[in-house]
């Protein structure tokens, strides 16, 4: 492939490093040409610079000063949700056709998660990846709702505490309530909830995600099948999500309904699905799965943008 977009990434911590190397790696039709922070002593603007891309500490003001910025096409933002806002505002001040991957909670735009909607917003000028939790178990959602109307699912997303950075920290609020959004308007489902846990426990622990779907009595044979074509789709870009256990089914008769806050009582099959996320350790511990999925989510996703840009040029000529 001789021809590639360049792109921006905002924000120099875990995140940001972990896509910035999948970026030199992996890139297909897409290359580095900045890395943006506004700590100068960070690892990653280090990183940055030993490798030849790019740097700036002055975050996006910075970065409209650099003389790469007029080639730069798509810029990821994985700084915080009040930071995005920020951002995609001063960005397109001065670029409005920049596209913008928002690796926080803000949801200016769409949300997207590759496998399930990803190509219905390849044209999309700020597209949002939800959460870590989100990717993970959204697609689970949406495997049984594909085959059967899910009337309530929750999700529980547990991550090493030492993988939850400052901006993680600081966005639990919008983690659970743009996952819960997520959850109904991506995964399908007419109600949802979200539930972060940051684990402790040393040595520090893989991510680990529960899925509970309530739905209308299908059948179990056609929504397991389901929800393994699924994983297969989601290991295509995240090699280390798997089920843990198998896929676990209850009938909920309407004589022992579940007494679900927010819907009342419920009755129908609940299906219980147990994940695992290792993450691929480009540049951050194994363990921190949480974050790889994101980057890996956000990297496919550009790609596919990139791939449609680069050919419509193409066909133009």
């Amino acid at each position: 492939m001789s021809k590639k977009l360049k792109a921006a990434i905002i924000g120099s911590g875990n995140i940001g490093t972990d896509l910035m190397i999948k970026i030199l790696r992996h890139g297909k039709y897409i290359e580095m040409g900045a890395m943006v922070g506004i700590d100068s002593a960070s690892d990653g603007l280090a990183r940055a610079g030993r490798l030849g891309v790019a740097t700036t500490h002055e975050g996006v003001e910075g970065l409209s000063r650099l003389p790469v910025f007029d080639s730069i096409d798509i810029v990821f933002d994985a700084t915080s949700a009040g930071a995005h806002l920020k951002n995609d505002k001063f960005l397109r001040e001065l670029r409005p056709e920049l596209r913008m991957i928002d690796l926080t909670p803000a949801a200016i735009g769409p949300y997207c998660v590759p496998v399930v909607n990803g190509q219905a917003h390849l044209d999309a000028l700020n597209v949002n990846m939800v959460t870590c939790g989100g990717q993970a178990t959204i697609p689970m959602v949406a495997a049984v709702s594909r085959i059967v109307p899910v009337m309530y699912a929750e999700i529980v997303a547990s991550i090493s505490s030492k993988s939850a950075g400052p901006g993680t920290r600081a966005n639990i609020d919008e983690f659970t309530e743009t996952t819960s959004t997520a959850i109904k308007a991506v995964g399908g489902a007419q109600q949802g909830k979200a539930i972060i846990v940051l684990n402790p426990a040393e040595p520090p622990l893989i991510m680990r995600d529960t899925v509970y779907c309530l739905s209308e009595p299908g059948d179990e044979d056609a929504i397991e099948e389901s929800i393994a074509q699924m994983v297969g789709d989601v290991q295509q870009y995240v090699p280390g999500y798997r089920l843990k256990q198998k896929v676990q089914f209850e009938r909920i008769s309407e004589k022992h309904p579940l007494n679900i806050p927010a819907v009342g009582r419920v009755s129908g099959l609940k299906t219980s699905i147990f994940l695992e996320v290792e993450g691929a350790a480009h540049y951050l511990p194994a363990y921190a799965g949480n974050l790889d999925i994101m980057t890996s989510a956000a990297l496919i996703t550009a790609e596919k943008m990139a791939a449609r840009i680069i050919n419509q040029s193409e066909v133009s000529i």
